[in-house]
């Protein structure tokens, strides 16, 4: 994996790194892997970025690209645990919720990437697979489960490793688990607001079901 692990490469994100070209991404990112087989980098951002799609698509045609969702609403209400403990977010979830378009219009530039107020836009996975499936064959593009990284590590892991190529090493999964510590905070979603996220995202949903095919086991 790309050297070191944080922060995250963001190369066919940013415009910036972008225009230093290819030798300066496997340079900068990778001289450490001498004569490995495979080499990959993980930068979560990619998935809401159709200009990257186009960039990896033009560059590495024979990539192959893990996308790892969690079951939407828990996505979005983490993502607001993590902007209120970064102290981006004042309000509370709902408030933020009808918020989120208008915040999404005025972002400032220095927040362009992290774009921490959106909640409920970046769970429409659908629209963002959507340049990357246009761009690649199914062959090259795994869809996983956030879920399973806690309840079937070693499975996903062994999934992972064949995906990509390589020799199957059955300890690989051992003491992953939840790493993010907003999650102690999960239980604040009232019913409410989740029962309305959930009605928000059944169609959106229901299209990625369509997408990616019964390989995925879609959330309850």
């Amino acid at each position: 994996m790309a050297k070191p692990l944080s922060p995250e490469p963001k190369f066919f994100l940013r415009d910036d790194e972008y225009a230093k070209g290819l030798q300066y991404y496997s340079e900068r990112w990778f001289a450490a892997a001498g004569a490995a087989k495979v080499a990959g980098e993980k930068s979560t951002d990619y998935l809401e970025s159709a200009t990257a799609a186009a960039r990896i698509a033009r560059d590495l045609p024979q990539v192959k690209l893990v996308f790892i969702l969690r079951e939407p609403v828990s996505r979005a209400y983490s993502n607001y645990l993590w902007s209120k403990m970064n102290g981006l977010e004042k309000e509370d979830f709902a408030t933020a919720l009808r918020l989120e378009d208008q915040r999404e219009r005025e972002l400032p530039e220095r927040l362009k990437f992290t774009r921490p107020y959106s909640y409920f836009s970046r769970g429409l996975y659908a629209d963002l697979l959507e340049p990357y499936f246009n761009r690649f064959v199914e062959r090259q593009i795994l869809v996983a489960r956030f879920e399973d990284i806690v309840e079937r590590p070693a499975a996903l892991a062994e999934t992972v490793q064949r995906f990509i190529g390589v020799t199957l090493r059955p300890g690989d999964a051992e003491g992953l688990g939840v790493i993010n510590p907003s999650e102690r905070d999960a239980e604040g979603l009232s019913d409410d607001v989740r029962r309305d996220l959930a009605a928000r995202y059944a169609e959106p949903n229901r299209r990625l079901a369509a997408l990616v095919g019964p390989s995925f086991q879609m959330w309850e």
